[in-house]
């Protein structure tokens, strides 16, 4: 596998991200086409997977999608992190110095997205775990390894308290359900985009509980991602093509079939599957994607996805502004009248759109719109300046 270089970037790291944001949107879609309702995008409270073609489908998919797409950003953002560092060293500057201050910049766009947009916005905790972990990195790797053990035992063991907690209720004959979310479903249908604000404003910390939970799962694949580069596994050599296999091997001996404990009704495995089951098959899926890409690497739809990982940001906002559009009552107000099938049928033609979007948008710009923005913020303890100084950047012939 070639592994290019384009203006600095490593063109499967770009190709990763872009499946990675598109597969997001696979989880994401449930959330807006039934208007909040989590119901969609687990087990509990729902009828078994075999009791009708729509709830056929929404496993079917979510099996696939579920966690797997989040697992593999966090790992790249700890990639990027590596990068950013090895860059530092190179410039002789201060680490973790202004990365901390262009986290902090992740964090202000992950809570203005929380608040305008989604309540299951992911940046800020990646935020928060990239300023954790860019203490980290610089320590070495023995430090790396102690940390990613310490952080993984405690998160295994939160899992696996909560998992065995659910047991001893369903044992004890407790009705195991989700809160009720009418109200919720009834705001996103029928209430005004201010109204929306307000309630993710109001409900800030119980909305926010889930990425605080998965703060200590990021920081590993976070190492992971930094002890991945560290050992070279997206270079074109025979090491890079071993450690690949054996992430493959990962992903098909463990992910797959452990995954497939969401197929069990009642929602027991809801919990180990989408928090220690779904980044094993993430690490399959990674070295799948390299395989692919390895094979044949002239394929178009690799230079449109490329595309859209070089725009992350601004097509993860996109893609979760044109779902609230689609869905909620303030824009078309598709949500809650849609199938299964009608969901997929969404969620691959808003894919098909992003591919179509950022490939036209890198033909004249060289960065998409928040990833220009970032940079100019990034740039402003140094006095503002860029390398480009053009408003959005455009690119040379």
């Amino acid at each position: 596998m070639k592994v290019k270089v384009q203006h600095g970037r490593i063109r499967m790291l770009d190709i990763l991200r872009g499946f990675a944001i598109l597969g997001t949107l696979g989880t994401n879609i449930w959330l807006f086409a039934n208007l909040g309702d989590l119901s969609y995008v687990l087990t509990l409270d729902r009828p078994a997977w075999w009791t009708s073609l729509d709830e056929f489908i929404r496993v079917f998919v979510l099996f696939f999608v579920n966690g797997k797409f989040l697992s593999i950003l966090a790992i790249l953002f700890g990639v990027g992190l590596e990068l950013k560092y090895r860059q530092s060293l190179r410039k002789g500057s201060v680490w973790p110095g202004l990365y901390i201050w262009t986290s902090l910049i992740l964090l202000a766009e992950g809570l203005m997205h929380f608040t305008l947009v989604m309540e299951y916005d992911i940046l800020m905790s990646y935020a928060v775990t990239a300023i954790i972990v860019s203490f980290i990195v610089k320590r070495g790797d023995k430090a790396i390894q102690r940390v990613m053990a310490a952080v993984l035992v405690a998160h295994v063991s939160i899992v696996v308290l909560l998992f065995g907690a659910m047991i001893a209720a369903h044992l004890a004959g407790a009705n195991l359900s989700l809160s009720d979310m009418s109200e919720v479903v009834t705001l996103y249908k029928d209430g005004t985009w201010m109204e929306q604000v307000h309630y993710r404003l109001s409900d800030f910390w119980i909305l926010r509980s889930e990425v605080i939970f998965v703060i200590p799962l990021n920081v590993f694949l976070f190492l992971f991602g930094i002890r991945l580069m560290r050992a070279g596994a997206f270079s074109p050599e025979e090491r890079g093509r071993r450690i690949r296999r054996k992430m493959l091997n990962v992903g098909l001996v463990l992910g797959f079939p452990l995954n497939l404990l969401i197929l069990v009704p009642g929602g027991m495995f809801d919990l180990p599957v989408r928090y220690l089951f779904a980044p094993l098959m993430a690490v399959g899926y990674m070295a799948f994607i390299a395989k692919l890409v390895e094979w044949n690497p002239s394929f178009k739809l690799w230079v449109s996805v490329e595309r859209i990982g070089k725009m992350a940001l601004s097509c993860y906002i996109l893609q979760n502004v044109l779902s609230s559009f689609l869905f909620y009552g303030w824009g078309l107000g598709l949500g809650g009248k849609v199938d299964a099938l009608t969901t997929v049928l969404v969620w691959f033609a808003m894919s098909v759109c992003q591919l179509g979007i950022a490939s036209l948008w890198l033909r004249y710009f060289r960065f998409g719109p928040m990833e220009w923005l970032r940079r100019y913020i990034a740039s402003l303890p140094a006095g503002g300046r860029m390398h480009d100084s053009k408003a959005v950047p455009k690119r040379p012939d």
